[in-house]
């Protein structure tokens, strides 16, 4: 269920060398910019997507179809442009005590402290939301994106081997990472 603090969420945050960056959740007057975030992905970044994140079409149809009852979307924001897109995206069912976060930074704004920033948002956000965990998927390859989460207090609960495709079918093993933000209770 939305809350009405979601969509009026605002964080501003002032970088080491004074760049400025407000977090704030999509909305559909963002079309353009996230279709321009996602425009200059490089080749090496586009090949451990799970979209096609350079075809403005998708992009524009996830901002026209905007529900953060499925999705709770947040944006970094510098002056007028998208440079950072995190994700929740909440489980349905006997999964609706979980949620999966995805981030993607644009390459200017990478190792600046941006991406943790984002998760902790995101991670706040959901707290809100009375989620239980939260879940990422990050190839393991990534040890420096995996260390990150893990010093946000995510653990890794599993590596799954070959669970991940690359567009020339090259397989790849993914760590899956969680951050408890609820105790189960561990009654019976």
């Amino acid at each position: 269920m939305i809350i009405k603090e979601e969509i009026a969420y605002r964080q501003l945050v002032t970088l080491p060398d004074g760049t400025r960056v407000l977090f704030r959740p999509l909305t559909a007057d963002d079309r353009q910019a996230l279709i321009a975030l996602f425009s200059n992905v490089s080749a090496e970044d586009l090949r451990y997507m799970r979209h096609k994140i350079t075809d403005p079409k998708l992009v524009g149809k996830w901002v026209d179809e905007l529900d953060y009852n499925r999705v709770l979307p947040l944006v970094a924001v510098i002056g007028e442009n998208i440079v950072g897109n995190a994700t929740l995206h909440f489980g349905e069912g006997p999964a609706r005590h979980r949620a999966e976060v995805r981030i993607f930074l644009a390459k200017e704004i990478r190792r600046r402290g941006v991406g943790t920033r984002m998760l902790q948002a995101l991670i706040d956000l959901a707290r809100r939301r009375n989620i239980y965990m939260i879940e990422a998927q990050i190839i393991n390859d990534q040890a420096t994106t995996i260390k990150a989460f893990q010093k946000l207090g995510f653990e890794m609960k599993c590596v799954l081997e070959d669970y991940f495709v690359l567009p020339d079918g090259e397989l790849r093993d993914v760590a899956l990472l969680i951050l408890r933000l609820r105790d189960s209770g561990g009654e019976f």
